[in-house]
């Protein structure tokens, strides 16, 4: 396993990090974690050089926590680097962070946390969270010994997450990053933003939920079947990622033994640029091949939100071009479980409002149709 210095913090952390929110769970209930495999995953990534274990309060129906906790008895816990985070969504004022700070402890059986994040931080949570005194809260954690290191998740625009930055002496960040997703989100100007500052940088979605290694479409397996050397899809996505030298840790949700061997292996022979010329061509290749078969140019700008209907335009194409790009009724799921009713495209009253501010002139009222026939309502 490879180690890399974490940001400023002089800790040195597994290249691979396991992430603790898709243990494999009984009859598909999401709050029942197979207690026993799940330890055995755990331990064995971490007997074989883990070292960064990412959990989250509400994970797995806030049983993640627990099991971490189970986990890491028997000497476990010295051996690894704890991560956990502050749900920002339910923060109501000061005294929920201690209340929900002190129950994450009790749960992971610690007495300190390693690496304290903000969860899902978002312009909305982001607000919040300053308005309830967040940085007078990770100031006293800090001061009392119950988490080491301060640092924040990020789901939003380019230009917040700068402001963000700059707002607080973090000691790292966390953000999606594939080679699909260089120019989403924080993307690749944002991993050098936040390293430039000294910030320690951990990826998640390396796979992009696992999009870049399931159900490979024909064209994309023989643009990968070009190379000198055979690889999986899973180990592109993780070598692209992990060539980059900003980047620290990589986050994994591994359920399968075969899967967790796989990560170590490829985290364990890939260095920072050790990709060829040739290997990076054939990325770029694939990742302009996915990008032709998006359906909807939309760059996720939000100049057309909000809708006098709330429909989540943005959201609403961004699945839309999943569905064509990787699977559609893997894509049509997450468009009923994640996208709330009232925010569907089946609510568009076609009043032309958002065709009128969106940069990229995309005819916004006709693709919302094509949401719904492709999705239903």
């Amino acid at each position: 396993m490879q180690y890399r210095f974490f940001g400023s913090t002089n800790e040195k952390i597994s290249l691979l990090g396991f992430g603790c929110m898709r243990f494999q769970t009984i009859d598909n209930k999401d709050n029942q974690i197979d207690e026993e495999l799940a330890i055995k995953q755990l331990r064995y990534a971490i007997d074989n050089g883990v070292n960064y274990i990412d959990t989250a309060y509400p994970y797995h129906g806030g049983e993640s926590e627990k099991l971490v906790g189970k986990a890491l008895k028997d000497g476990y816990r010295e051996k690894v680097k704890l991560a956990t985070k502050l749900p920002s969504w339910l923060i109501k004022s000061r005294e929920d962070m201690d209340r929900i700070l002190d129950e994450q402890l009790e749960k992971l059986q610690t007495d300190q946390i390693d690496f304290y994040l903000l969860h899902t931080l978002n312009k909305k949570f982001w607000k919040n969270l300053t308005d309830n005194n967040v940085f007078d809260f990770l100031e006293k954690a800090v001061k009392d010994g119950k988490i080491k290191y301060v640092g924040f998740s990020f789901h939003d625009e380019l230009s917040l997450f700068k402001e963000i930055v700059d707002a607080y002496d973090w000691d790292f960040c966390q953000i999606q990053y594939n080679y699909l997703d260089e120019e989403y989100q924080a993307g690749k100007e944002g991993l050098k933003y936040a390293r430039d500052r000294g910030l320690g940088i951990v990826i998640m979605e390396p796979l992009r939920g696992g999009s870049l290694t399931k159900n490979i479409p024909e064209d994309v397996r023989k643009i990968w079947d070009k190379a000198d050397k055979k690889r999986t899809p899973a180990e592109w996505a993780l070598k692209f990622v992990f060539n980059h030298p900003e980047v620290d840790v990589v986050l994994s949700g591994m359920n399968e033994m075969e899967h967790i061997k796989e990560n170590m292996r490829v985290a364990t022979v890939t260095t920072p640029k050790s990709l060829t010329k040739k290997e990076a061509q054939l990325i770029n290749e694939v990742k302009e091949l996915y990008k032709s078969k998006i359906k909807v140019n939309c760059t996720s700008c939000r100049y057309c939100v909000p809708c006098p209907k709330k429909i989540a335009i943005p959201e609403c194409f961004s699945l839309y071009n999943e569905a064509f790009m990787f699977n559609k009724v893997f894509a049509k799921n997450k468009y009923h479980r994640y996208v709330d009713e009232e925010n569907r495209a089946s609510n568009c009253i076609e009043c032309g409002i958002c065709e009128e501010k969106c940069p990229q002139h995309i005819d916004i009222r006709k693709k919302l149709k094509e949401v719904v026939n492709t999705f239903g309502e």
